[in-house]
């Protein structure tokens, strides 16, 4: 009994335990839930000519002997003599540099418009904006608001280039059009004009076991496939219908971006790598983002510019309300009933 006493108590003390560290957690997180929702993002800003010539210096110190290393320091006081008299000079242009890293969902987009709007706030009009680009594509509406965020800065009547050096497919090419130019790496992926959009039906699988299923509706087309319920021929024709012009609006969207594309011949849903797409006149030119990047590194102050976001102890914890299960099955069913992707 005394054994069987303590092992109760023992019990106790760690259910009282785990249930304050329970308690402690879920504070802890309610509380940087509602820091994440007051925080402010701020400017990550880089000078890029500096970090090249850092690089050049290091390597220079170790491959120059001492007399090589004296003509070196000769060099830069000169250098630096002549940057004090172009002071009272016009100051360069400047490459505004922006990364956009694409997901199916485009939540980068909630940076890139920061950025816009900062860079916008003070660019001159013998600037240039440079998007660096890596996107496969993703949901309609996300990129589609992506593009519109990048129409922003042709609409401001300066240069704007876009570069991939991986991928610009589907929704990730539509962004790419908006661009006066679009540079790609030789074997970068371009193109995949096209939609698509699936789903599972385990209708006669319920029906096997005698489940039913009810499926009421306001609105003939509010649902035309279903994942549970018995799909219509009437209702596949019209989830058919709603991808084909969703296709023919990406299509003119490429028509009115970008009118040196044959949109009718690329619109295939196919992709190309660069040199091919070049022959399409996807791109403009094949060449990296660090090549582009580089030429103009003597003749151009070079600003990459990030909006970064700190994240709340509920972020880092992973414990934010997005990821309870109502709302991760709720946001599954919502695309596998609704979505509709770029492809």
């Amino acid at each position: 009994m005394e054994y069987l006493a303590e092992y109760g108590l023992f019990l106790a003390k760690v259910v009282t335990f785990v249930v304050a560290l329970l308690i402690i957690i879920v504070a802890a997180a309610a509380m940087g839930q509602k820091s994440k929702k007051i925080s402010k993002g701020h400017l990550e800003i880089k000078k890029l000519n500096e970090h090249y010539q850092h690089l050049k210096d290091d390597l220079q110190h170790a491959i120059l002997d001492k007399e090589g290393l004296k003509q070196l320091a000769k060099d830069k006081k000169k250098a630096e003599k002549d940057k004090k008299k172009d002071k009272d000079k016009d100051s360069k242009s400047r490459l505004y540099v922006l990364d956009f890293h694409g997901d199916i969902k485009a939540s980068a987009v909630k940076s890139l418009r920061e950025e816009i709007t900062a860079v916008l706030s003070v660019i001159n009009d013998n600037d240039e904006v440079l998007l660096k680009l890596e996107s496969a594509g993703g949901m309609v509406h996300a990129y589609g608001l992506a593009a519109s965020q990048l129409q922003r800065i042709r609409d401001r009547g300066v240069k704007f280039t876009i570069a991939v050096d991986k991928v610009a497919a589907s929704g990730g090419y539509m962004m790419a059009c908006t661009a006066n130019q679009i540079v790609a790496a030789p074997f970068a992926v371009i193109g995949s004009i096209g939609v698509m959009a699936q789903l599972p039906n385990i209708n006669k699988l319920l029906k096997k076991h005698d489940v039913d299923i009810e499926l009421h509706t306001a609105g003939e087309f509010k649902r035309t496939l279903t994942l549970l319920g018995e799909n219509t021929e009437k209702g596949r024709d019209k989830f058919k219908q709603d991808i084909q012009d969703t296709h023919e609006l990406f299509k003119d969207f490429i028509k009115e971006e970008r009118e040196q594309v044959n949109v009718d011949e690329v619109a295939t849903g196919e992709i190309w790598y660069g040199r091919q797409a070049l022959g399409n006149n996807l791109i403009d030119q094949v060449m990296t983002s660090d090549e582009y990047i580089y030429s103009k590194v003597d003749s151009v102050d070079i600003i990459q510019i990030s909006y970064e976001v700190k994240k709340g102890l509920a972020g880092k914890l992973g414990l934010a309300a997005e990821t309870t299960l109502d709302n991760t099955f709720g946001k599954i069913w919502e695309r596998i009933s609704q979505g509709r992707y770029f492809s």
